[in-house]
């Protein structure tokens, strides 16, 4: 058996133990070469805890070389004396079990500045406002006892398209919008409306929940590498990719924005190849230098745009609602397709209605994105204050993060282990990329979100602490 001790009481966070535990058992032979790690979702069920610790780990594993990873098969021991994986694999998750211990340690635990990149401001959230549209809802007491539209309620998704209209410059009516309750739930509807497309294409490197959902629903993903301008438009046009998933407003992981010119080029392609773009706005509304540019779904005139959005970002990821604008041609699919549609609580559906009829949403965006604008711009102010020898902050003009280059020779998993003796999380994202992250100077995210400005500042100097060596 495969024992993993797991201590909430000690100062060392999960990642770093799952990490250690992990290299020892390979170090120690316990874990043979050619063993399959169980994958991330496998050992996240089986701990019990979130799977950001067992990513970090992994990818820390990763980077030094005790696993390789191998396309569409996961992580494998490699023989430390070759440094190549033996031929014949064995599969961890089926073969060994993992058991959690809980350590004794009283210990109390210290206090983590956590840049976690997709963190919200809990504390800016309109309690009593959502509560009182909670309450008037539940106080009106029409509809409890019925299901309600498959497609989410129809008021609901008139207030999101006239949003979207003056916002993002989406061109929509209430009749093309599904609200859902999550991307998985958007691509699992997809799967079935784009069933006849077996290849889709994605930036590289890109987001890789979405990767792993379209892989799940038995689509053929293609990498295509990202530039300063987005998704490269010839490689695209040399790929079988019929469909395709950008994040042009904010792209995931690099944060580069993409010009208008090259949005009208992917639009072009999209309109040749009779293909489709799933256009993924996931944090459009915090755009903080130059004016918005208009979602690719505003100037598609051909119908080619399937546009996501979501309320994590803007107002909470605990409500656990986003909404999917399809090209008419789709809508008339989705016909046949009603008995898939399980979309969000009615009551979380109305009192989001109310949130936007009574103004409160707009009141609340336009605080939100003040809010944070100064910790952005606070956050650069004390990077380039502190940081500025050994770190370059590369695209920065939205989004709830920032990306950091570093100008080290030390590998980026000791810099996060630096960061962590100190009590500072931060985070890489080398699982990005399809087919492993090229060699260069290592890169993380500082997200900002839910720190204080003392927070901010606290965070900044231990990092100083830790990487100034």
């Amino acid at each position: 058996m495969f024992e993993m001790v797991l201590s909430s009481q000690t100062e060392q966070p999960l990642y770093l133990q799952i990490y250690k535990q992990i290299r020892s058992q390979i170090s120690g032979g316990a874990l043979a070469a050619g063993i399959r790690l169980p994958s991330v979702r496998a050992l996240q069920l089986q701990l019990n805890i979130s799977k950001t610790p067992i990513e970090t780990a992994y990818q820390m594993l990763l980077s030094e070389g005790y696993v390789v990873s191998k396309p569409r098969s996961g992580l494998f021991v490699v023989h430390l004396n070759t440094c190549e994986s033996l031929a014949t694999a064995t599969d961890l998750s089926q073969s060994t079990s993992l058991r959690v211990v809980t350590s004794p340690d009283n210990t109390k635990p210290r206090e983590l500045i956590d840049f976690y990149p997709a963190s919200v401001d809990e504390s800016a959230f309109p309690y009593r406002t959502w509560k009182r549209m909670l309450n008037d809802v539940l106080d009106r007491s029409v509809g409890l006892n019925r299901c309600g539209d498959e497609q989410g309620e129809y008021g609901l998704r008139k207030v999101i398209a006239e949003y979207l209209r003056s916002s993002r410059g989406v061109v929509c009516e209430p009749e093309q919008i599904v609200i859902g309750s999550g991307m998985s739930y958007s691509i699992n509807i997809l799967s079935k409306l784009l069933k006849d497309i077996p290849y889709i294409a994605m930036e590289d490197p890109g987001y890789e929940n979405v990767r792993e959902q379209l892989v799940h629903n038995e689509f053929k993903v293609l990498p295509i590498p990202t530039t300063e301008q987005g998704i490269s438009i010839a490689h695209l046009e040399q790929s079988e990719a019929e469909c395709v998933y950008v994040t042009p407003s904010h792209q995931y992981p690099l944060g580069t924005v993409m010009p208008y010119a090259q949005r009208e080029q992917l639009l072009q392609w999209a309109q040749a190849r009779d293909a489709y773009i799933i256009e993924d706005d996931y944090d459009g509304e915090f755009r903080y230098l130059g004016k918005p540019i208009p979602s690719l779904q505003g100037l598609d005139r051909g119908g080619r745009v399937i546009y996501i959005g979501t309320f994590s970002k803007s107002f909470t990821p605990a409500l656990r609602m986003n909404y999917m604008v399809l090209p008419i041609v789709l809508m008339e699919r989705m016909k046949q397709l009603q008995y898939l549609l399980f979309n969000p609580s009615r009551i979380d559906q109305w009192a989001m209605q109310s949130f936007f009829e009574q103004g409160h949403w707009y009141r609340h965006i336009r605080r939100m994105r003040n809010l944070y604008r100064k910790k952005h711009e606070y956050l650069i102010q004390l990077v380039t204050t502190h940081l500025s020898e050994i770190v370059e902050i590369t695209n920065y003009s939205a989004g709830l993060n920032l990306l950091l280059t570093l100008r080290s020779n030390l590998p980026l998993s000791t810099l996060i282990e630096r960061a962590d003796e100190v009590g500072v999380r931060v985070y890489g994202f080398e699982q990005s990329w399809m087919n492993g992250a090229p060699h260069g100077a290592p890169q993380l995210h500082l997200g900002f979100g839910k720190l204080s400005d003392t927070e901010l500042e606290r965070g900044i100097l231990l990092l100083k602490k830790a990487w100034f060596v």
